[in-house]
Order: structure tokens, then C-alpha cells, then sequence
């Protein structure tokens, strides 16, 4: 029997774009307003991911990607949610240096005014650096969105399991030579 998943990590749906392209193989996070103690922690490390578009800045983003995003009203929700890959976070990292954080510019999609507001959020907490093993669904399951979804939250659980078939984004060498530069770049 296939294994299925219900824990979603939520994500900008331009940066979920850039993981199924193999674009990237990262995350940067500082934790929702609605997490447990108001800070990132990682409660799974198998996820769907689950797009999301209310919270995405063009500002906030590379030139190549700030023109890829669609504005939407603050509270805006989709009556459904295409749910089109998985991941596996593979590695975890907390920085908190300005100049490790820089040295990542080339591996992910937000430009210095995004690290910069980052690291001034909530000073005293890291900044989170997820290493995600994406695959892509054979077929992309659609949900309907219910307000538990929302808000400012990483992690939610769906109603409906999704199963994990499909195939990796990146083929073994990729992944490991990706994860390798960025690696570098925080060490």
C-alpha cells in the first residue's frame, strides 16, 4: 500500500513553483504569528506542500520571480487548493548570522530586503534553513480550502491524505550537490 500524508507545510506558492522546478532545494522560516510560542520548530519532516498566495510580497523577491507572483486581498482564500508535490526535509540549520544568510543569495529566490526584515523580526530567534527533498505528484490532488488552513501558521493538517506517489524533482546527484553548496555557504 502507498504511503499517504495529511501534515502539510505551508509555503508562497512562488516558492512551492521554484521547489517543483528544482530551482531551489530551500526554505527560510522564522514561524508564523499563530505558532507555538510564536517561533519556527519543525514538527515533521515529511510534509505535503501547500501553497499559498495571501502573504506573498513581490518586493520581497528576485527580479525573475517578483514578476511571477499574483497579488491577492489581504483574507483572500481559493475555494480549492491544488496540492502538487512533497518533500522531505532532509537537513535543518539555524542562523542567525547576517553574513551566513547573505552567503545563501545564489540558492533560493528572495532578495536582501527579505533577509534583512527577516533577521530584524524577532531578533533573538534564528532564522531557519530547511533542506527539502521535493517530489512531484503523478497526479496533483485538489482540496477544498476550510478556514483551518489559513492564517499565519506553517503546519496544518488536511482532511483528505494525499498519497506520496510520484517522482523526485532532482535526481540523487542533483539533490547532493545542491544541498552541498548550501551547506557550504552556512558553514
Amino acid at each position: 500500500m502507498m504511503p499517504s500524508l495529511t501534515h502539510a507545510l505551508k509555503e508562497w506558492q512562488v516558492a512551492i513553483d521554484a521547489l517543483e522546478a528544482g530551482a531551489m532545494v530551500m526554505l527560510l522560516r522564522k514561524g508564523g504569528i499563530r505558532e507555538v510560542g510564536g517561533k519556527f520548530s519543525l514538527i515533521h519532516d515529511r510534509v505535503l506542500l501547500y501553497p499559498t498566495r495571501e502573504h506573498q510580497k513581490p518586493h520581497l523577491l528576485k527580479a525573475d520571480y517578483a514578476s511571477l507572483v499574483e497579488p491577492v486581498e489581504s483574507g483572500w482564500h481559493p475555494a480549492s487548493i491544488r496540492i502538487g508535490s512533497w518533500a522531505e526535509i532532509s537537513e535543518v540549520f539555524q542562523v542567525t548570522d547576517a553574513n551566513r544568510v547573505t552567503a545563501l543569495m545564489p540558492f533560493h529566490i528572495w532578495n536582501q530586503t527579505f533577509i534583512e526584515e527577516r533577521l530584524k523580526w524577532k531578533p533573538n530567534q534564528p532564522l531557519y534553513l530547511l533542506l527539502l527533498r521535493v517530489y512531484r505528484l503523478a497526479s496533483p490532488s485538489i482540496v477544498p480550502y476550510e478556514s483551518a488552513y489559513g492564517g499565519c501558521q506553517s503546519w496544518i493538517d488536511l482532511r483528505q491524505a494525499i498519497a506520496l506517489d510520484g517522482y523526485p524533482v532532482l535526481t540523487d546527484e542533483e539533490y547532493i550537490e545542491q544541498t552541498a553548496k548550501v551547506c557550504a555557504a552556512v558553514s
